[in-house]
């Protein structure tokens, strides 16, 4: 989060795979304008819902419950200024959505997180932390 700190003030920030919604509520604390979660799992939603009324953001969170792919291929260029994505690492989940990311750029920055084994496509800024990678596109859109 602290690579993307300059970015975060007053930001349009879209959660895909948002789990507890951890990232999305991270960023609404750092100055985020609004969140915007995607989460398809049943059990996920009630904790993203519960995390999100504990934390008091409910007026600036918005919850879809969808497939974070499916979601994002609706997009058009620069629907948000960044978006967060920690899917499954198993099933190609960042691989595809740093291909549609690539083709239509829906936010100005897209940090997905994934296996330090996968090669992503495109120019982006990759760190690795063990087994786990984080990977920054970043768009003039």
């Amino acid at each position: 989060m602290s690579i993307l700190q300059k970015d975060i003030p007053g930001a349009r920030v879209l959660d895909l795979f948002a789990g507890s919604g951890a990232l999305g509520l991270e960023a609404l604390s750092r100055g985020a304008m609004s969140a915007e979660f995607v989460e398809k799992s049943a059990g996920s939603m009630k904790s993203l819902r519960g995390n999100i009324d504990k934390l008091g953001a409910t007026a600036f969170s918005t919850i879809h419950r969808a497939d974070a792919l499916k979601f994002a291929e609706q997009l058009g260029p620069g629907a948000y200024d960044i978006a967060f994505a920690d899917p499954p690492y198993s099933g190609g989940g960042a691989l595809r959505l740093a291909a549609q990311w690539l083709q239509i750029p829906f936010a100005s920055v897209l940090s997905i997180e994934h296996s330090s084994s996968d090669a992503m496509p495109g120019e982006a800024e990759t760190r690795r932390y063990g087994t786990t990678a984080i990977t920054i596109y970043r768009s003039e859109v």
